[in-house]
């Protein structure tokens, strides 16, 4: 039996999750805590994900906030637990992407795991996709593997649906070895939209996107993007799908409500999902559902509908929380580093072959 930590801040930048796991045969969720992201950090982290001025000082004194608001979090959690550091064997921490551009040859997560490792007096393993780039695979995602170990005794063709910011798929069959990759924005144009009609950060339970219609000419233009275009292995980002891109696109159409460009986004959301989903894996009989995405209760109904032949269920109805699976695979994945386990899955990212992940800063 061993405890560990994982700390996950995602492309919504809504803040930090921060998961403990007891490995033993089993992945056993122990206790969890999350921190808001402030204000000024996110917009920081958001700034850094484009080219700007001074970006390599700014990226610096950005992961050291972040680094800080992480250590904050661990010792409030050790503290509930009455836990002392040296009772977790590791903190794997993913850090904060600024940048994913596989294509050119790198991925950057800032997080200072010397500074983590020295705030909290663990062991700490991050800087976990450069590997799987290096070998030339996209380097996500990750979560595939953990989702096959966490879910192996189910029956059936089954895939997980992991919605943040951005949507990703695990396909996981009895007989094959687990596929997935990315399928397109998740949140984070429902995000970025509602922030700037309204100030707000999300579309909470998809209520403003439920008031709006779908319009067919945005849609049909929204999907004519060249990703939409690829099948897996394949990943994406912020490079690709941010507020530029669906203004570029509205700019050359009619002006719309607001509420309907919602609703459309949503539809983007979930069709780009279902049809990645239905030419990957034709008999899908059970899609669960993490992330945020997974409250989002017109997201799911959507689901649902353009999935009349398999369940479509958060993954709470499996016993795991939909908020924490993301934090508690990168728990998994600093054990599996630590044990010199290969945790990427060539058949989801293309990397050359299987490859241990994470560079390890020891306390």
């Amino acid at each position: 039996m061993a405890l560990y930590i994982g700390v996950m801040s995602g492309t919504s930048l809504d803040g930090l999750d921060i998961a403990l796991i007891e490995q033993t045969s089993a992945i056993n969720l122990i206790a969890t805590h999350y921190i808001p992201m402030p204000e000024n950090l996110r917009a920081e982290l958001l700034g850094l994900c484009a080219s700007g001025p001074d970006e390599i000082a700014r990226s610096a004194i950005a992961q050291q906030n972040w680094v800080e608001l992480a250590a904050q979090g661990i010792r409030t959690l050790l503290d509930q637990q009455q836990l002392k550091p040296g009772a977790i064997r590791a903190i794997g921490s993913h850090g904060q992407t600024i940048r994913h551009e596989p294509a050119r040859g790198f991925t950057i997560q800032i997080g200072n795991p010397a500074l983590l490792t020295e705030l909290t007096g663990i062991t700490v393993v991050s800087d976990f996709r450069s590997r799987d780039v290096a070998a030339g695979g996209q380097g996500a995602p990750l979560v595939p593997a953990f989702h096959e170990a966490l879910f192996e005794e189910r029956t059936g063709n089954q895939a997980v649906l992991n919605v943040g910011g951005f949507s990703n798929l695990s396909l996981i069959e009895p007989t094959k070895a687990v596929a997935g990759f990315d399928c397109g924005p998740g949140n984070v144009l429902m995000d970025a939209w509602i922030h700037q009609q309204r100030v707000e950060n999300y579309d909470c339970n998809g209520q403003w996107a439920a008031t709006g219609t779908v319009e067919p000419t945005l849609l049909k233009a929204l999907l004519s993007d060249p990703f939409f275009m690829t099948k897996g292995p394949k990943s994406t980002g912020r490079e690709v799908f941010n507020l530029p891109w669906l203004e570029q696109h509205l700019s050359r159409l009619p002006a719309f409500p607001a509420e309907n460009v919602q609703a459309t986004l949503l539809e983007l959301t979930a069709l780009t999902v279902v049809e990645s989903l239905q030419s990957a894996q034709t008999d899908t009989q059970e899609l669960l559902v993490c992330g945020g995405g997974a409250h989002n209760a017109t997201l799911m109904k959507r689901l649902a509908d353009l999935l009349p032949n398999a369940k479509v269920a958060s993954t709470a109805t499996h016993g795991v929380d939909p908020d924490w699976v993301e934090a508690m695979a990168f728990a998994w994945l600093a054990h599996c580093c630590l044990e010199g386990i290969a945790a990427n899955r060539p058949s989801v990212t293309g990397a050359k072959g299987l490859r241990v992940l994470g560079a390890i800063y020891p306390n």
